[in-house]
């Protein structure tokens, strides 16, 4: 299975987070499609079927790439 990188994955995560607080407090339409956009995004890039399950693998991975690299995630 391809993985992806560990910077898009940490963009991603960064993305879901945001757009979840902000589908909290707003819940329009566009807020929606695009939590939906970036959890179908998650979980295809990290092979998983629910975003639960995606947010541990992304963590994962880019908890693991920090070693496997030797390149830092900073943020």
């Amino acid at each position: 299975m391809l993985m992806a990188h560990p910077t898009v994955l940490k963009n991603l995560v960064e993305q879901y987070e945001a757009l979840r607080a902000l589908h909290a407090e707003n819940s329009g339409e566009e807020a929606r499609r695009r939590l939906d956009d970036v959890t179908y995004t998650l979980c295809v890039s990290t092979g998983t079927r629910d975003i639960a399950s995606a947010l541990i693998a992304a963590r994962h991975q880019m908890s693991g790439a920090q070693w496997a690299d030797k390149t830092p995630l900073t943020g």
